[in-house]
């Protein structure tokens, strides 16, 4: 879906002269994917992007999952999961496997650092709140509902208004691309896509820093956090050009896919990457054949988890959700709607809900600390008595 954007100072030509005032040269990185096949952007620094200056490993990144259990239906209230850190260390991860991770973060603290997932892209879900993103290729500003997508390999740092900020965050390995189904050949979204590159923001402002100082980029990769201190500032750079960048899409603005009878949860979907899908149930009209059954029928993930964070409003086919649940319905056992739920929606002519859905194709583990905000009944809500 990447579309060709420009910001600042760049020359005409790639990979020759470009000076500063002084005649010294700007410095070019060219940041690319797949081994310079995939989509790439090319930077303008005012210093090396090399000048590392101090090194230091700070640990391994591990997540400590549950042994096996019971295969079942999970619910986790995150609302009662801690308010704590910044947005990057203060992180409370819920479920994951070798292709994602799935956490919620609530800050209360500006970043003092800035961050680099040199493993995969980034996701973030604004669930409320405002703040900006202070990235390499300019600054975001976010408001509730935005989707953040952050390149693999960009440094950032989240800057809340405040502390009151909900992210729900996915982590992955793999990059983060629109549906392919919706895209043509040239990666053009098609008019029968829920949403077109109108709706894309990118960045607002390229803000160049030149100040001296050392100043911190912790990077993850390879399933551990390592520090590195720079002779100058991280974000110094002058102008870009390319298909690679953080950008935002808001949910506000997905066109939900309506039919007569119910329609897949295919019609949803609004990103993928590797083994996984994430999708958007926003407010829409419900199904309008006379004898239409608006909520979902029972279905088996024979081959995926299915994972729903509830945003607002009130889910047509769950009772006992609040606002930050995230359920887990594994593959193995089919899911559906809660008893009562079916009949009550007859004749209803639409729904306000909003939720992101994220499907993985390989098993997802519970955390263990998540276990402590979990609803230990969900498993059972199903049944009548």
């Amino acid at each position: 879906m990447p579309f060709y954007h420009r910001m600042g100072q760049i020359p005409n030509k790639r990979h020759v002269q470009f000076r500063k005032e002084d005649g010294s040269l700007f410095r070019e990185q060219v940041m690319g994917t797949k081994g310079f096949s995939g989509i790439q952007s090319i930077l303008y620094h005012h210093g090396a992007p090399t000048e590392i200056v101090k090194a230091e490993f700070l640990g391994a990144c591990s997540i400590e999952y549950e042994e096996d259990s019971v295969l079942g239906y999970r619910h986790f209230q995150t609302g009662a999961a801690p308010r704590k850190g910044d947005g990057v260390q203060g992180r409370t991860y819920v479920l994951g496997n070798d292709d994602i991770l799935l956490a919620v973060s609530s800050p209360t603290e500006t970043m003092n650092y800035y961050y680099r997932n040199a493993d995969g892209d980034e996701l973030l879900f604004v669930h409320y709140g405002t703040g900006k993103v202070e990235s390499m290729f300019g600054t975001l500003h976010y408001r509730p509902g935005d989707y953040i997508v952050i390149p693999i390999g960009t440094i950032y740092r989240i800057v809340p208004d405040g502390e009151d900020t909900k992210f729900l965050v996915v982590e992955t390995n793999s990059w983060i691309s629109t549906p392919k189904r919706y895209r043509n050949e040239h990666g053009q979204l098609l008019e029968h896509s829920p949403f077109c590159e109108r709706d894309i923001r990118l960045p607002e402002t390229l803000e160049t820093h030149t100040e001296p100082g050392e100043f911190e980029v912790r990077t993850k990769t390879r399933g551990a956090l390592h520090s590195h201190i720079y002779s100058h500032h991280p974000l110094d750079v002058v102008g870009w050009d390319g298909y690679l960048y953080p950008y935002i899409f808001n949910i506000a603005d997905f066109e939900p896919i309506t039919g007569r009878i119910h329609m897949p949860p295919p019609i949803h979907q609004t990103f993928e990457g590797h083994q996984f899908v994430v999708c958007s149930f926003v407010p829409r009209m419900y199904d309008y054949h006379p004898e239409a059954i608006p909520t979902p029928y029972f279905h088996s993930n024979v081959d995926s988890d299915e994972v729903l964070y509830y945003v607002e409003g009130n889910f047509m086919s769950r009772r006992g959700i609040e606002e930050g649940s995230i359920t887990l319905h594994p593959s193995g056992i089919p899911h559906g709607p809660h008893p009562g739920t079916i009949e009550a929606s007859l004749g209803k002519k639409e729904t306000k809900e909003l939720a992101v859905m994220v499907d993985t194709f390989r098993p997802l583990k519970v955390v263990k600390a998540a276990r402590t905000f979990e609803d230990k009944n969900y498993l059972y809500s199903w049944s009548h008595k």
